[in-house]
């Protein structure tokens, strides 16, 4: 399962790096995991050469460069043995050099861990290192505090003027830069580090693209309009842009139209009159029974034919 070749003959672009690995996790279950995302190519964790034990990290190549990405986006900050693991492109791994966007965050609350914290601050930039809750060594609970490390001071300003003095697991917690190595009073964020920070390179810009307008003005697009709003809801305080209106109500039957008369002829032309309405002739003279018409006589009847008188009697002898 381990690498069979030297590591530039390997697909740069299809292998992730995945980090913070527990010292109890193995090639095999590294590759049964990594499985769930894609088919798996080969798996790699440097070991110690004296004691054999693997140094935290390890690379996982995969057949293509749509499941190294489908990786990066589903088994990131994933819990293996009670510790997140970090999974992000090989081919990005060591490129962003530390410019020291460190912040401390205070009063967590005991159910915040280390990808809450993850989900909560990389909305402000990308997080160059696994976000830190610091613990007890004895209990494992969390000590209330925590660190955070950003590729720019762009990412660490956005972050403390959201973050700070609001509320976490319903508890406030304070963000701001953390003090440097070595000191208890020079923090982060001075000017000398702002300064190398704006002059490296390889420092990585955060994916900031999150709609199709800022998408298109990054291609130097104008982006689309928004879908035009009829005057009623204009009017009436419909629904903003975004939002997708209900449908309005049937209208009611058309009222039957007047007779308006035709509109004029172009050229100033003077339609003809209408014409004049027909009039029932008037009626003849002699009244109303004059004008009607009389059915014929019935025809005169037939005479009843009597019968004949008897015959008179004969004269006596």
């Amino acid at each position: 399962m381990s690498a069979t070749g030297p590591i530039d003959q390997r697909n740069q672009d299809a292998t992730c790096y995945v980090g913070n690995l527990d010292e109890q996790l193995s090639e095999e279950l590294l590759w049964e995991m990594m499985l769930q995302a894609g088919p798996v190519v080969n798996v790699h964790m440097p070991r110690d050469k004296v004691t054999g034990s693997h140094q935290g990290y390890g690379f996982v190549e995969f057949r293509s460069e749509e499941d190294a990405d489908y990786a990066l986006k589903v088994m990131n900050m994933v819990k293996l043995f009670g510790k997140p693991i970090r999974v992000n492109k090989a081919s990005q791994d060591k490129k962003t050099l530390e410019v020291g966007a460190n912040l401390f965050v205070g009063g967590l609350d005991p159910d915040v861990d280390e990808k809450m914290l993850y989900d909560t601050f990389s909305a402000f930039g990308t997080i160059t290192e696994t976000p830190k809750v610091m613990r007890d060594p004895d209990t494992g609970n969390s000590k209330g505090y925590g660190f955070v490390s950003y590729d720019s001071f762009e990412a660490s300003d956005l972050a403390i003027e959201c973050m700070h003095n609001q509320y976490l697991c319903n508890k406030q917690i304070q963000v701001q830069y953390a003090f440097k190595k070595d000191s208890k009073t020079e923090r982060h964020g001075s000017q000398a580090e702002r300064l190398l920070a704006a002059n490296n390179p390889l420092k990585i810009r955060p994916n900031t693209m999150f709609s199709a307008g800022q998408a298109s003005a990054a291609f130097g697009a104008p982006p689309p309009p928004p879908p035009p709003q009829s005057a009623s809801l204009a009017s009436m305080g419909g629904p903003a842009y975004g939002m997708i209106a209900p449908p309005p109500p049937p209208p009611p039957p058309p009222a039957m139209p007047a007779q308006m008369p035709p509109p004029p002829p172009p050229g100033g032309l003077v339609p003809p009159p209408p014409p004049p309405m027909m009039m029932p002739p008037p009626p003849p003279p002699g009244g109303m029974l004059a004008g009607m018409v009389m059915p014929p006589p019935p025809p005169p009847s037939m005479p009843v034919m009597m019968p004949p008188p008897p015959p008179p009697p004969p004269p006596p002898r």
